[in-house]
């Protein structure tokens, strides 16, 4: 077991070097198929036995190849279908919405994209960080809590720990535009697949997009399993599925909100569009991180407090899967306990053991900064950061909600001026100048879209 858990932590090196992908795709598959509720001892006692390092690659494949035969184990308590019909059929019986105020949707979606890239601006220095590593940090430097920009003070007093690579352009003093990130590149990526194929885009229409934008390198975890089987022939109907053990991870869930956007106060049409684009890479709990949080951001253009609109994109998803469980947990903890330090500890209690860019934990900590935060957006991003993890996902969901809750008024200008109206990407495309493009240029091409082909969704 203990041979098991350090190879989790040196995944990263392993899937870097082409002799330890495979080997790294089956430590993290054990895990990926334990929790899906399949019984995996016999292949944990293998591996104990034998150095997986020193698996040959027809042993290794022979064992990923055991692993996607195993049936999920009598008992498991989950109903996790991955198609969209069967999706649909597990969803619990939603109630009825308000009718949409169509005058507030400019406001709400200049602020949705502008609280989505200060939110994640935010996460980015401490991107992978622990709560209790950003709390050393914020202490050791006699701060607060994170209610402002990331201040950076050299050396790092938290000992061995590292800023990312992008802070020199993500913290306090130093920003100049949104940097950036893979987070932001999706919601431009998948404005020109909305421009190019409009309402009927289905998962293939993504696949070819992803080759044609997208560098590999820049792809991460699932999205670079699903990219590399995408070459290798695979179609994108099987492209989450073979050698992808991360299929349950983040990386649909940060896609989602530009298929929000376009389709607001409609969270069925927005969960339908973001399944189309999450089946791509993932499946299950993965596919429903990204259905919920289209959902729960459509639905955010309804109300104005953000129990209501994560409670209508919960409505989206099966309710007998792990992630509705989880957030409905999170929910009912967010009322009984006073701070949110307390809803964390239940939160790290119960789900503490998913990776830390895994989407069940990450959509707690969301819903975390939603309802403690609430009706503040320093307070509701910064505690959607403080939680630690996959932060910079975590702080641009929740703006990214909130601002579509409060519309661009709600969020003071220390957080947007410091973007000045510029994002950085690596999506060609036909706006915008080099790597730049203006914030409320793409609020603007959203917002024709959503009032176009796709308001009769």
């Amino acid at each position: 077991m203990k041979q098991l858990e350090k190879l989790r932590v040196m995944n990263v090196q392993l899937a870097e070097s082409e002799l330890g992908l495979a080997r790294a795709t089956l430590v993290h598959e054990i895990v990926q198929r334990e929790e899906e509720g399949c019984e995996v001892m016999e292949i944990r006692e293998v591996l104990e036995k034998k150095d997986v390092t020193s698996l040959t690659d027809v042993e290794t494949q022979n064992l990923l190849d055991t692993l996607a035969r195993l049936p999920v184990r009598d008992g498991f308590g989950y109903v996790e279908p991955s198609d969209l019909r069967g999706i649909r059929k597990a969803r619990a019986e939603s109630t009825g919405l308000p009718e949409f105020e169509t005058s507030s949707y400019e406001s709400r979606l200049t602020g949705a994209w502008f609280g989505r890239c200060a939110g994640c601006c935010l996460g980015k220095p401490v991107e992978g960080w622990s709560h209790g590593q950003i709390r050393e940090y914020l202490d050791a430097i006699d701060v607060g809590d994170l209610r402002a920009y990331v201040p950076v003070v050299e050396p790092n007093p938290v000992e061995g720990k590292s800023w990312h690579h992008s802070a020199g352009e993500s913290t306090r003093g130093n920003i100049d535009g949104m940097p950036r990130d893979d987070d932001i590149d999706y919601m431009i990526l998948a404005l020109e697949v909305l421009e190019q194929y409009g309402p009927d885009a289905r998962t293939a229409d993504y696949g070819s997009m992803w080759l044609d934008r997208l560098p590999y390198a820049r792809v991460y975890t699932a999205e670079r399993a699903a990219y590399r089987n995408l070459i290798f022939g695979y179609s994108a109907a099987e492209a989450a599925l073979h050698n992808n053990p991360y299929r349950e991870w983040i990386g649909a869930q940060i896609r989602a909100d530009v298929l929000g956007y376009v389709v607001p106060g409609r969270p069925e049409a927005a969960a339908r569009l973001a399944y189309e684009d999450a089946a791509l890479s993932h499946v299950k709990n993965g596919i429903y991180g990204e259905m919920w949080a289209a959902a729960t951001i459509s639905a955010a253009f309804l109300f104005d407090h953000p129990a209501d609109a994560i409670r209508a994109g919960l409505s989206q998803i099966p309710s007998r899967s792990r992630l509705y469980e989880a957030i409905e947990n999170t929910l009912s903890w967010t009322t009984s306990l006073p701070t949110w330090q307390e809803a964390y500890a239940k939160i790290q209690a119960a789900y503490g053991h998913y990776h830390f860019v895994h989407t069940i934990n990450n959509a707690c900590f969301v819903v975390l900064g939603l309802m403690y935060g609430h009706p503040s957006f320093s307070d509701t991003i910064g505690i959607a950061v403080e939680c630690g993890e996959d932060t910079d996902c975590n702080g641009a969901t929740a703006g990214s909600v909130f601002g579509a809750l409060h519309g661009e008024h709600s969020i003071p200008a220390e957080w947007t001026l410091p973007l000045g109206d510029r994002v950085r990407t690596i999506v060609p495309g036909r706006y915008g100048h080099g790597e730049y493009l203006s914030i409320t240029g793409l609020v603007q091409r959203t917002s024709l879209l959503a009032h176009g082909a796709f308001s009769a969704l």
